[in-house]
């Protein structure tokens, strides 16, 4: 495991390059902004994220396709998209989620990095959030976050 460092941080693209300026608190009506949403599902992990609507995490996923659905129970959030079809291969899109998440949220450790899944937590052991991107079959991307 380590900790995410300037490197990663440094190839977010669009968006989750100026995502690291923006304050730690979402608010409600900031969530149209990809880290404003991360932000805010990551925050409810503590506490239930079934607090959470549908809506709340649309915008995670609007910089990389429309059809966003996302589904919240007890202990975890969940969105899964269709990417845009010029967006590039799944891999090159999961590593651009990734670098949106570490720059939106600089206290996470990135402890997995692959082609087809992307894995941070946030927090110490036993009251971990979790955050897993991933590819969901040969055209989905699909983001979960979950905590206890």
């Amino acid at each position: 495991m380590r900790r995410i460092n300037g490197i990663l941080a440094g190839i977010a693209l669009g968006v989750g390059a100026t995502c690291a300026v923006l304050p730690g608190t979402a608010a409600a009506e900031d969530t149209s902004s990809p880290c404003a949403a991360l932000k805010r599902i990551v925050a409810a992990a503590p506490s239930g994220l079934a607090t959470l609507s549908p809506d709340d995490g649309k915008a995670v996923a609007q910089t990389y396709g429309d059809d966003a659905q996302c589904t919240a129970s007890a202990s975890s959030y969940q969105c899964l998209w269709t990417p845009h079809k010029d967006a590039g291969t799944s891999a090159d899109l999961l590593q651009a989620v990734a670098a949106d998440i570490a720059s939106c949220l600089p206290d996470a450790t990135h402890d997995q990095n692959s082609p087809s899944v992307q894995h941070f937590y946030v927090g110490p052991r036993g009251s971990r959030t979790n955050i897993t991107a991933t590819t969901a079959g040969a055209t989905k991307l699909k983001l979960a976050v979950s905590g206890k």
